[in-house]
């Protein structure tokens, strides 16, 4: 063992350095127009740029993830989250110079392989979170420093899906065949009607599952507006936000002899933004549990599925998909609110805000 120690404290060193980098943001609007021609040079101009961004932003992830607190940095799936940074960092900083097309085919295939190396960073997150609750005797006790978590949290999933989106938008430029107006993961002419109705299939798909029916989903907007975003980010919104509405309102009429009234999406065009509004008639929220609803150490389900046994998508779990989703509509700018009103039906009023035209960073 005692050989290793040097080795890592090379490591160390180095991620302590390239962590203190300026991070470089990127546009919606430049991946647009820069990935509108995927030519080699473009190609291997965009390989040069990941190889000196990536480890910048992977670098500070790590170091981010030894300063926790509470002890969640030691906890074993918080461990195993950093290895997965650690690896990754020397993956691209022990990579050669990439200087021909040969060179950025390999450099694509590497980072490839780590976004498969990072596809569980989440629930392996939130288990470490759960492993920290369960020390300090469930959610009752939780001290008052539980604000800075939340906050690294929140900066720690922004920074992957900013990861995910340059890693995914540069693998997806190698598509020899891609769909007209799609350029990598954005789509110039998405049509929000569309997504919204094939991400309410698979949350129909979901509660169907898990209780043997599902509410109706009524879509509502100008079926010919297009607008340029990233169609999976638009999907991952608009699924988990339907899913939570299902549920609930499953919930509230499973035993009622009423019919369960219908999800109703609306999907509005502004001069500057597009709106989504997902509304459902599935009891609400008292006023008392709105704020907790985005944080990460809440789930509105009463036992979290463990994650031995994590298998694809289950209705309720984590509570993560409500801040997650609000980051991916903060991302490029955008917003995501949610409002009760325990008036009508008691109804919960879902918000996706999202820009049009000159899009925020990335």
């Amino acid at each position: 063992e005692m050989a290793s120690e040097p080795v890592a404290r090379a490591v160390a060193e180095e991620v302590a350095r390239w962590g203190g980098m300026r991070q470089t943001g990127v546009s919606l609007r430049y991946m647009t127009e820069f990935g509108a021609r995927p030519t080699e040079r473009n190609l291997l101009l965009s390989a040069q740029f990941l190889h000196k961004e990536l480890p910048i932003r992977i670098a500070r992830r790590a170091l981010d993830l030894d300063s926790l607190p509470f002890g969640l940095s030691h906890k074993p799936a918080v461990l195993k989250v950093r290895d997965w940074y650690l690896d990754s960092f020397r993956d691209i900083r022990y990579f050669p110079e990439v200087s021909n097309q040969d060179d950025e085919l390999a450099f694509t295939q590497m980072i490839k392989m780590i976004r498969v190396r990072h596809t569980n960073v989440v629930p392996t997150m939130a288990l470490g979170v759960q492993q920290l609750k369960k020390d300090l005797g469930g959610t009752k006790a939780f001290p008052s420093g539980i604000n800075e978590i939340h906050q690294f949290l929140d900066r720690f999933y922004m920074s992957r899906i900013g990861i995910r989106m340059l890693i995914g938008q540069h693998v997806a430029l190698h598509d020899p065949d891609p769909e007209p107006g799609v350029i990598g993961l954005i789509n110039t002419r998405l049509s929000p009607m569309l997504v919204a109705r094939l991400a309410s299939e698979d949350a129909r798909a979901i509660c169907m599952r898990e209780y043997g029916s599902a509410p109706d989903v009524n879509i509502y907007g100008h079926p010919d507006f297009t607008f340029p975003y990233v169609t999976i980010h638009l999907h991952l919104m608009m699924f988990e936000l339907v899913k939570n509405s299902l549920r609930a309102v499953q919930e509230r009429f499973m035993n009622s002899d009423k019919h369960a009234p219908p999800v109703r999406i609306i999907v509005a065009d502004g001069a500057e933004d597009v709106t989504i509004k997902i509304s459902d008639e599935g009891g609400g929220i008292p006023r008392s549990g709105l704020p907790r609803i985005f944080t990460y150490l809440y789930s509105t389900a009463e036992h979290p599925p463990d994650l031995d046994g994590h298998n694809g998508v289950t209705m309720a779990g984590y509570g993560y998909g409500l801040p997650i989703s609000r980051l991916y509509a903060r991302y490029f700018g955008g917003d995501l609110q949610i409002i009760s009103m325990e008036g009508y039906g008691m109804s919960i009023l879902h918000f996706i805000c999202l820009c049009k035209g000159v899009l925020k960073s990335a």
